[in-house]
C-alpha cells in the first residue's frame, strides 16, 4: 500500500458506492471474496434454496391467486412465459405443471374463500423468506431479537412485496406485448427493441425486489437506499448470468433425468434455486462490506457517530481501521 495516501483515497468518508475509489474497491472485494467463505455462503445458499422450495408451491398459488383479484388466473402462465423460458428446462416444465394445476384450483375460488387460500398460502411461503432473513443477518453480523410474532409478520411481509412486485411484473410485460400486437407488424428492430424494453424492466423490477430484502429482512437499522444499489445490482446480473449458465449446462452437458430418472426435474430446479440464492447472498456480502469500508453513517434517519447506529457494518469503518493500522 502506498503510505501516502489519505484516507479519504479509501473512501472513509464516501456518501454512496458511487464514492469509493479504487482502492477502496479493492478493499471491499477482497474482504468480499474472504467473506464468502467466511459466512459458508455455499451452504447457506443450499439451505436457504431448500426452504424456497418447499415454499414453492404455496408461492405460486400466492402469485396466481393475487394476479386473481385483478384478472382470470387461467392466464397468469401465459403472461409468465417469458420468465418461465429462461429457467433451464426441465424446471420450466415442473413450474409450468404447477402453475397449470394451480390456475384450475383457483378459478374455482372467489371472494372470500380466495382471501382465505391466499392467505394460507402467504404463510406457506413464509419459510422461504425466513430462511433468507436467518442468512442476511449472518452475512450483515446481526443477532435476530426480534419475537416469534415480528419475525413471522417481517417474513410474510417480505412475502407479500415479492408478490405485488411480481404481479406489476407480469402486468408490465402483458401491456408491453399488447402495445407491440396493437402496433402489427414493428418488424426486426421493433421486436428487438420490445424486447429489450421488457428486459429491462424486468431487471429493474429484480434490483427492487431485492433490494428491499436486503433492507427490511436483517435486524438491523436500516440502510439507505443508495447503499443497496452495488449488492442488488450485482445479484441481479450474476443470477442472470448463472441462470443462463446452468440452463446451457443442464440442457448440454448435465443428463439429469439419466442420473436421477423421475426426480431429475426436481433436482434441476433445487439446481436453479441454490445458483439463485447464492447470487443473492453474494450481493448482499457486497453491500455489507461497502457499508463497512465508509465512515459515513449509511443507516436511515439523523446522522449518528459510530457504535450508535444500530448496525454491525455501519458502526465500523475499514478504512479509518487501515489509516489507523498505517500510522
Amino acid at each position: 500500500m502506498d503510505k501516502d495516501r489519505e484516507p479519504t483515497e479509501y473512501g472513509a468518508w464516501a456518501r454512496s458506492p458511487a464514492q469509493l475509489s479504487g482502492p477502496a474497491w479493492q478493499a471491499v472485494l477482497k474482504r468480499v471474496w474472504r467473506n464468502i467463505g467466511r459466512h459458508n455462503i455455499g451452504l447457506m445458499s443450499a439451505g436457504v434454496a431448500f426452504y424456497v422450495f418447499l415454499s414453492f408451491v404455496p408461492l405460486l398459488g400466492a402469485l396466481v391467486m393475487t394476479y386473481g383479484l385483478l384478472a382470470d388466473p387461467a392466464i397468469v402462465a401465459e403472461h409468465m412465459k417469458v420468465i418461465i423460458a429462461l429457467v433451464p428446462t426441465d424446471a420450466a416444465m415442473l413450474i409450468h405443471e404447477q402453475l397449470s394445476n394451480l390456475t384450475s384450483a383457483a378459478a374455482d375460488k372467489k371472494g372470500l374463500g380466495l382471501l382465505v387460500a391466499l392467505t394460507v398460502s402467504i404463510y406457506g411461503a413464509t419459510r422461504a423468506s425466513s430462511a433468507l432473513i436467518s442468512a442476511l443477518n449472518v452475512i450483515y453480523d446481526q443477532e435476530d431479537r426480534r419475537s416469534i410474532l415480528r419475525g413471522t409478520v417481517t417474513a410474510g411481509l417480505l412475502i407479500v412485496g415479492a408478490i405485488v412486485i411480481g404481479v406489476v411484473g407480469i402486468a408490465a410485460a402483458t401491456m408491453i406485448g399488447y402495445a407491440s400486437a396493437l402496433i402489427g407488424d414493428i418488424g426486426p428492430i421493433g421486436a428487438a427493441f420490445t424486447g429489450v424494453l421488457t428486459w429491462c424492466a424486468a431487471g429493474g423490477l429484480c434490483c427492487m425486489t431485492i433490494a428491499a430484502m436486503y433492507r427490511f429482512a436483517p435486524d438491523r437499522a436500516d440502510a439507505r437506499w443508495q447503499w443497496l444499489t452495488a449488492g442488488s445490482v450485482a445479484a441481479t446480473l450474476l443470477w442472470l448470468a448463472a441462470t443462463l449458465a446452468f440452463g446451457f449446462y443442464a440442457a448440454r452437458f448435465g443428463d439429469y433425468d439419466a442420473t436421477y430418472g423421475s426426480l431429475g426435474a426436481v433436482v434441476v430446479l433445487l439446481m436453479w434455486l441454490y445458483v439463485s440464492a447464492y447470487a443473492i447472498l453474494v450481493g448482499a456480502v457486497i453491500n455489507a462490506e461497502t457499508e463497512r469500508q465508509t465512515a459515513q453513517d449509511t443507516t436511515t434517519g439523523p446522522e449518528r457517530p459510530m457504535g450508535k447506529r444500530g448496525a454491525v457494518v455501519a458502526d465500523q469503518s475499514a478504512a479509518l481501521m487501515h489509516e489507523f493500522n498505517r500510522e
